[in-house]
């Protein structure tokens, strides 16, 4: 190794593992042993621009194994990525842009959040993807606009967990060749030797999913060069590159050990470790010169980078003028001019009609009006109607249309689809049975803490799975879903709600989950609906004003709730001079159970009780509108009865003391669906018995009305 090389390596594992020490928290064992191939990747190899880190044809940097996330700032922060020395001392610290696992969208540089082991991994699968999808689509002879690598550090953890296994065989199948993984293979993991746990032949499992694999030393500079030169070579196959590293480098006593992996070295090793390693500086996070200069290179050979790729799409404009708009609008994120036309126009039909069914006909219709909208299963397209009709597959030999076929892999499929919504230029959508979200977890946390525009499609949405049986009926998905921050919900109650759903879906900031019913449902009255006079409604994630249709509101299922079905006119109650002012009674549902809600309501009104329908698709969205809104939706002081085959965790927010849930706190059964409703209390009397109990119990039954003792539910 060079002088010169080895003291820019040094100064990475130096600031790496003085940021750690300063913090008292951290990994500093990676970085160190990491470094090498680090330096290597970045200053040979990566095409980037740290003055615009967002230019389209960068290449694409993951570090899959975040714990070492010091090993991405003090990169970052020499090849001059505006992350200031100050960042590098305030690592893990309250509001600085080096926490402890890379964030996207916080610190410059990251490309995306990598947390729990293994989602790099196979998120970078689903950015390669889009590389190579968006090439096919574009590049034309003479013509390269779209021409990029996307690289990954993996550690022993990330191929341990199970995603990296569907991640790596859905990559080898797809011949992803412009992927390229640099595994750091120090065998230490938290409790101490691979060899605990491990026996893997690692090159035979990679090559038995059809990548290529190269062994060499990870201190190596001339080794780790002329294998990265080979993997960029090969563009029919993915390439892992197994790096032999040691973990905590250059440190007399930790290295090669777990004591390195997530604790400071200490004080007294950090300095037996400089000594080791020649570093003579005495004050902390020193930069040497020559090391600074020879590191912000990166910056103008970055510009040139860009320069010349500029040239190549002006070039690319003059030869194919209606390619480079179309390049440029799918790569500004921006809906199409009056792409919702065919979508709210639809006629929704009068047949009662499965909402998966519907948001198959959504998908195929805003696939003709976005052009970009891309999107597959995991094995279960004909029951998630998630195929685009008439077209191709994204296949091993080529891209040959938007469909993709992830699967039996829930796990990569989610992974997959969030980093090619952060590559930028698709819409990237998914399906699965909503019981199998479970695999899919960690994948929608890390969208929401990015935003990533995902659009997560489940679908065989509750108990009306029916015969399959408890197994595949989610009773508590829906709760678990709206527990996580930033994810919006939607479960739309028939066909018309679905198109909306999805109108909604697409304009909202950050990934969307649409929960859709297999079973047949009716298509609903709206002709009894009231919204309060200017209603306007919000759907962005932020606050950003909806387009409106027609009515000059935004479709009521993108206002998260709405009055379906207002109150008839009542009878004055006990001590009032006057009929009663709005409802009695509030019925609060989504999915399927608001028809079932309607029934109930009529007879309810025969029987004197004032009864406001609400259909509830979104709470994530109905939050999002004013107090206003939600307080003419909900009027404060009514008894509020919630329906919902599923859990009823979390319905509290909707209902008080005096109020109820009609929800499931056991697990299915086998049976056909309308059995299971009825033996599980989903049924117009059932819910109007409970209602009736309510108001009986407030004090509020009209005189009309005969009281009745509720039975008890759900047994």
């Amino acid at each position: 190794m060079k002088d010169l090389d080895a003291r820019c390596v040094n100064t990475i594992r130096i600031l790496s593992a003085e940021a750690v020490q300063k913090a008292n928290s951290g990994h500093p064992g990676m970085p160190m042993g990491a470094a090498t191939m680090a330096y290597v990747l970045w200053t040979r190899f990566l095409k980037h621009n740290p003055r615009n880190p967002q230019w389209p044809d960068r290449d694409r940097f993951i570090l899959s194994a975040g714990h070492g996330s010091m090993l991405l700032y003090s990169l970052l922060h020499l090849t001059g990525y505006g992350l200031p020395l100050e960042e590098i001392r305030n690592f893990r610290q309250w509001e600085s842009r080096t926490p402890g696992h890379p964030e996207y969208g916080l610190t410059p540089g990251v490309e995306l959040t990598t947390g729990p082991l293994g989602q790099g991994f196979a998120h970078g699968v689903g950015m390669a993807m889009a590389e190579r999808y968006l090439a096919e689509r574009f590049n034309r002879p003479g013509h390269t606009i779209v021409d990029h690598y996307t690289y990954a550090i993996v550690s022993d953890g990330d191929l341990m967990e199970g995603i990296s296994h569907e991640a790596a065989g859905l990559a080898g199948h797809l011949r992803l060749g412009k992927l390229i993984y640099l595994f750091d293979d120090n065998r230490i993991t938290i409790e101490g030797s691979t060899a605990l746990a491990v026996s893997d032949n690692v090159r035979g499992r990679f090559e038995a999913y059809g990548w290529e694999v190269f062994e060499v030393d990870g201190n190596d500079i001339v080794a780790l060069t002329d294998a990265i030169t080979r993997a960029r070579a090969n563009l029919s196959q993915p390439t892992l590159i197994a790096a032999r590293t040691h973990i905590a480098y250059g440190s007399p006593k930790k290295q090669d050990t777990a004591a390195a992996h997530g604790s400071p070295l200490g004080e007294d090793e950090l300095r037996a470790t400089k000594a080791a390693l020649g570093w003579t500086a005495a004050e902390p996070f020193h930069v040497p010169p020559e090391v600074r200069d020879h590191m912000a290179a990166a910056i103008e050979r970055g510009a040139a980078h860009e320069r010349e790729w500029l040239a190549r799409l002006d070039a690319y404009g003059k030869a194919h003028a209606e390619e480079r708009a179309r390049w440029d609008f799918w790569q500004s994120g921006r809906l199409p001019e009056s792409w919702d036309a065919a979508l709210l126009d639809t006629d929704p039909g009068s047949a009662p009609t499965a909402t998966r069914a519907a948001s198959g006909r959504a998908i195929n219709i805003l696939a003709g009006a976005l052009g970009n909208l891309v999107g597959g299963s995991a094995d279960l397209a004909p029951s998630n109607n998630t195929e685009i009709k008439g077209q191709g597959a994204f296949g091993p030999d080529g891209v040959k249309g938007p469909n993709i076929h992830f699967g039996v892999r829930e796990h990569a499929m989610a992974a997959a689809m969030n980093g090619m919504a952060l590559h930028g230029g698709l819409r990237p959508y998914a399906g699965t049975f909503l019981v199998f979200s479970d695999y899919m977890r960690p994948s929608l946390r890390l969208a929401a803490l990015m935003q990533a525009p995902s659009i997560f499609i489940f679908t065989h949405d509750s108990i009306g799975v029916g015969e399959d049986g408890p197994t595949h009926q989610p009773i508590e998905h829906l709760a678990s879903l709206r527990a996580i921050p930033g994810l919006t919900v939607i479960r739309p109650a028939d066909a018309r709600e679905t198109l909306e759903a999805w109108w909604a879906a697409l304009q909202t900031r950050g990934p969307v989950a649409l929960i859709l019913s297999r079973q047949n449902l009716p298509l609903l009255d709206r002709s009894g609906h009231r919204l309060p006079a200017g209603a306007g409604g919000q759907v962005g994630q932020s606050g950003a004003g909806a387009t409106a249709d027609r009515s000059g509101h935004p479709p009521l299922a993108a206002l998260g709730a709405f009055v379906l079905a207002e109150a008839g006119p009542g009878e004055r109650r006990p001590g009032s001079p006057q009929e009663s002012p709005g409802p009695d009674l509030v019925l609060i549902a989504s999915g399927s159970e608001v028809q079932l809600c309607l029934q109930a309501r009529l007879s309810l009104e025969q029987r004197g009780v004032r009864t406001r329908v609400v259909s509830m698709p979104s709470w994530e969205l109905f939050e999002r509108q004013s107090e206003t809104y939600r307080r003419f939706v909900l009027p404060p002081g009514t008894v509020r009865l919630a329906v919902e085959a599923g859990s009823p965790f979390g319905w509290e927010r909707y209902t008080g003391q005096r109020d109820a849930v009609i929800g499931l706190d056991r697990f299915g059964a086998s049976a056909p669906a309308g059995i299971l409703f009825e033996r599980l209390g989903f049924t117009p009397p059932a819910i109007e018995e409970r209602a009736l109990a309510l108001l009986d119990a407030a004090a509020l039954l009209p005189a009309s009305a005969p009281r009745k003792t509720p039975g008890r539910l759900n047994e």
